[in-house]
């Protein structure tokens, strides 16, 4: 029952903020200097000719009145036209969010390992070498920008060890390991960077557990090491790092943007760039509707695992 009341509640919660996140992104659009049709004529433009292309795209409406055909666009599932290409909106976000999807992934399995191993490891090594050394990576990568870092495995993959492309273009007709090839290194730079915030979090959590009194009660009654460290321990220190790791959630969906880039990744990320340079008011709004959905999913699944693996909240 608190799990089914809370997701009710925040369902509900879901819905306000996305509208109110669709009236702000609407209204900054609005007050941004320039438009579609000035990007598209360049220029040489002539006010005539704006003119004539605003009302073909129906730039000329009133404000109010496009947002609510935007909104109800959105409430039936259309979520338009591009004013640029004149493409449906689900067209073009379509393959986007495809190849997004399946490099979100891609990093997300590579942060699993690259967060609780070395977190594991540092909880168990406390204040050992082992435990300093780890602290010492953690720190440095935390430091380095993601374009740095993206920088870095681009020259240690592909030129000092020339195992993987340079250029991660891939397209519908790429196969399976063209993508697994395209997607390793920024998929990699976004695991690493996902990870190294999560790292310290879990490693203090875990000790923290480890120090408590049913662990060591646990300990008394012979349970092996490893089944306390796995069954007891490492469950409870999770709750507090799956917020952290919802919005990691949230960052590959939209926060990618750079990566992409120096990767050359046809992503979700990158068409909110380019988009935003030719002032593709369609297009733009979806991403950045989807981009909140996402946000808010990634943080009640979150909350729902947290009740989950905590017996205390189920109870309440």
């Amino acid at each position: 029952m608190v799990i089914l009341r809370m997701i009710i509640g925040r369902v509900a919660l879901a819905g306000v903020t996305l509208l109110l996140v669709s009236l702000i992104v609407f209204m900054m659009l609005e007050i941004l200097p320039g438009d579609v049709a000035s990007r598209i004529l360049g220029r040489d433009a002539t006010p005539e000719t704006l003119a004539q292309l605003r009302a073909e795209l129906g730039l000329n409406q009133p404000a109010a009145l496009r947002y609510l055909q935007w909104i109800g666009g959105l409430l039936t599932g259309d979520a338009g036209h591009s004013l640029v290409s004149q493409r449906s909106v689900t067209d073009i976000l379509a393959p986007r969010i495809f190849n997004t999807v399946m490099m979100s992934a891609y990093a997300f399995l590579l942060y699993l390992p690259l967060t609780v191993i070395p977190a594991l490891v540092q909880a168990i090594r406390r204040d050992h070498a082992t435990d300093h050394i780890l602290s010492v990576v953690t720190l440095v990568l935390l430091s380095l920008p993601d374009f740095l870092l993206a920088t870095i495995l681009l020259m240690v993959f592909v030129i000092y060890v020339p195992v993987l492309p340079a250029i991660s273009l891939v397209d519908q007709s790429s196969g399976f390991w063209e993508y697994m090839r395209a997607m390793t290194l920024p998929a990699l730079t976004l695991a690493i960077v996902m990870a190294v915030y999560a790292v310290r979090m879990l490693r203090d959590n875990l000790i923290e557990v480890l120090d408590s009194d049913y662990v060591r009660m646990a300990e008394l009654k012979g349970v092996s090491a490893r089944r306390v460290l796995l069954r007891h321990a490492l469950p409870n220190a999770l709750v507090p790092t799956l917020n952290v790791t919802a919005l990691n959630l949230a960052y590959l969906v939209g926060g990618v943007v750079v990566v992409e880039k120096v990767f050359s990744y046809p992503g979700f990320g990158s068409l909110l760039v380019d988009s935003l340079q030719l002032r593709d008011l369609p297009v733009i709004e979806a991403t950045v509707m989807i981009a909140a959905l996402v946000y808010i999913l990634a943080n009640l699944v979150a909350d729902v695992a947290a009740i989950l693996l905590n017996p205390r909240l189920t109870n309440g």
